[in-house]
């Protein structure tokens, strides 16, 4: 019974900590991008990266302020997404989702190549460059706090607070731009550009602009994961990521404000419960050794979040709060 508690109140404090945060906004990202635009962004990871980087670079590898470089990580981000929206939004949505998949993978490879080190840090990656941060706590960083069967240290509950106050005022933004013009326009665009277009409406215009502020909130995702690391490492920015982002995405429900918001929370709940409840199943002789092995489990809770996303894209495509006609859309 206590292994399953344990099981419960870890998956309810990755619910809430830096990673849950993480996939949040790159979620909240890719609603912008594709529940309300249409845009198939599969590099949504390549904004973390800068993100991180741009904070990480700035503050080592420069010895510029913290904020300076999350400052920098958002600039960026913009750049990137000038230079991947000017050469494909005007053609029909695969060109974006094949150059977004390649860019992502491209800046992991230029990140953590030997040439890059001296900036990067190469395959090592970079750390030490949270403290300015940590120091801003109102309480002591280095202390240990405990509520609900959870376990905090002081820079984790700070980090945690200012994380998810960055996930309100992006989902107050969202939720305010979606409901203006602005997002008539773009809910228009999902559906038919065409027509869109036969009204006098920028089409290309109003598609730079959604990827512009998706990538830029993805880009804050990445700056609090950074953050909560402590270090960043080019390996730990994969295209896997962008999917587990569209799974939050999905599980929530796509143009809603709060599906990816709760999405990532279930998710990040799913597979730390997932981890701790194979274990202890594991290590009380209920599923044998022989059967299925700690190094397993790893593997295993992805497999089974795989499977459970399946099914609830059979049974309910349009996730926990979604409308199902907002998930049948016609990218183009």
């Amino acid at each position: 019974m206590s292994d399953l508690v344990n099981a419960l109140t870890g998956g309810l404090q990755a619910a809430l900590g830096y990673q849950a945060i993480f996939f949040v906004l790159l979620a909240v990202g890719l609603n912008v991008h594709f529940g309300y635009t249409g845009l198939l962004n599969f590099g949504q990871i390549a904004f973390a990266l800068l993100g991180a980087f741009g904070l990480a670079i700035s503050v080592r590898t420069w010895g510029l302020p913290w904020w300076v470089g999350i400052l920098m990580g958002l600039a960026a981000s913009v750049v990137l997404a000038l230079l991947l929206g000017l050469p494909t939004l005007r053609l029909r949505a695969d060109y974006l989702a094949i150059v977004t998949i390649a860019s992502a993978e491209i800046l992991r490879l230029i990140f953590r190549s030997v040439g890059a080190t001296a900036v990067t840090g190469g395959t090592r990656g970079l750390s030490g460059f949270n403290s300015g941060f940590v120091n801003l706590a109102p309480w002591p960083g280095n202390s240990r706090y405990q509520f609900l069967g959870m376990n905090w240290s002081g820079a984790q509950l700070w980090l945690a607070l200012v994380g998810w106050i960055v996930v309100a005022l992006c989902s107050l933004l969202v939720w305010a731009l979606v409901r203006s013009p602005w997002g008539r326009v773009v809910k228009a665009i999902r559906e038919d550009e065409d027509a869109a277009r036969s009204l006098g409406k920028n089409v290309y215009a109003y598609k730079m602009q959604a990827l512009v502020l998706g990538g830029v909130i993805g880009t804050l995702g990445g700056t609090v994961y950074a953050l909560g690391l402590g270090s960043v490492n080019p390996d730990q920015y994969q295209n896997a990521n962008t999917f587990l982002a569209y799974t939050a995405l999905i599980l929530g429900g796509a143009a809603r404000i709060l599906g990816p918001i709760v999405g990532g929370m279930i998710l990040m709940f799913l597979v730390q419960f997932a981890d701790q409840g194979f274990k202890a199943l594991i290590s009380n002789g209920i599923i044998p050794e022989t059967l299925l092995s700690q190094t397993d489990v790893a593997s295993l809770r992805f497999v089974l979040i795989g499977l459970g996303l399946m099914s609830l894209l059979v049974f309910r495509p349009q996730g926990i709060f979604g409308d199902r006609r907002e998930v049948m859309l016609d990218a183009r």
